[in-house]
């Protein structure tokens, strides 16, 4: 983890696009940048795990990462996943429990970062930002929940293909192949399924020239083919 100076100017056009203090004045948003630190961590590394302390919520400026729960047995499932303009780790500072689930990076991300005495006092002096978060806390558990009802549902080809299809929207910039930077794992991990069914699945893909597998990467030739197989 690295920590970053300056740019305010910077981060005060992020906090404008996040929804959560979008009913903010200039002058406001400039308060809120004064005290927001700038932290850079690499790809794969933890923010914070499951069961630790959280005094700190986190805006990501740039870069992904995901929230994750783990099992005592070794598995894990992914809750959500973070990319510029979303903000993680309000939960612990807003009900003083531990933090609920491990956020890592999921590639090179840089975040700003709002320590909780700075948060309370921003929820005191702007109710419209405590309206604006719980709107977006509801949004993320709608997600999360609609996810695991399809999984428990859906076949392993179809959580697969949903969760690849989900990191294909996520990704996408412009028309055309789509690369998405995910190991066979992780994309098991997100869709629930094991590694080697995973695999299995991907292996069909590619055969049907969908997607073409690389190191730690796929890319995505035909996303309206691939959401055939979901249901």
């Amino acid at each position: 983890m690295g920590f970053m100076s300056g740019g305010s100017e910077e981060t005060i056009t992020l906090l404008s696009r996040v929804p959560v203090f979008s009913t903010l004045s200039a002058d406001e948003l400039e308060r809120v940048a004064r005290v927001a630190m700038q932290r850079r961590f690499e790809s794969g590394e933890v923010v914070f795990k499951e069961g630790d302390e959280g005094s700190t919520c986190y805006i990501v400026r740039s870069g992904r990462a995901r929230a994750i729960r783990e099992h005592p047995d070794g598995r894990s499932i992914t809750l959500a996943h973070f990319k510029p303009g979303d903000i993680f780790g309000e939960m612990a500072m807003l009900d003083g429990e531990r933090r609920s689930a491990t956020v890592e990076t999921t590639e090179g991300t840089e975040v700003i970062a709002l320590l909780s005495t700075d948060m309370h006092r921003l929820l005191r002096e702007y109710p419209d930002i405590s309206i604006k978060l719980i709107a977006a806390l509801g949004q993320r558990l709608r997600e999360t929940n609609e996810r695991l009802a399809r999984q428990s549902f859906q076949t392993v080809q179809s959580r697969v293909a949903a969760a690849l299809s989900q990191l294909v929207t996520a990704a996408r910039e412009a028309e055309g192949d789509v690369v998405v930077t995910a190991t066979q794992a992780e994309l098991a991990q997100l869709a629930g399924s094991s590694r080697e069914s995973a695999s299995r699945f991907l292996a069909v893909l590619e055969r049907a020239g969908i997607i073409t597998q690389g190191r730690g990467r796929l890319t995505v030739h035909d996303q309206e083919a691939l959401e055939r197989y979901v249901y």
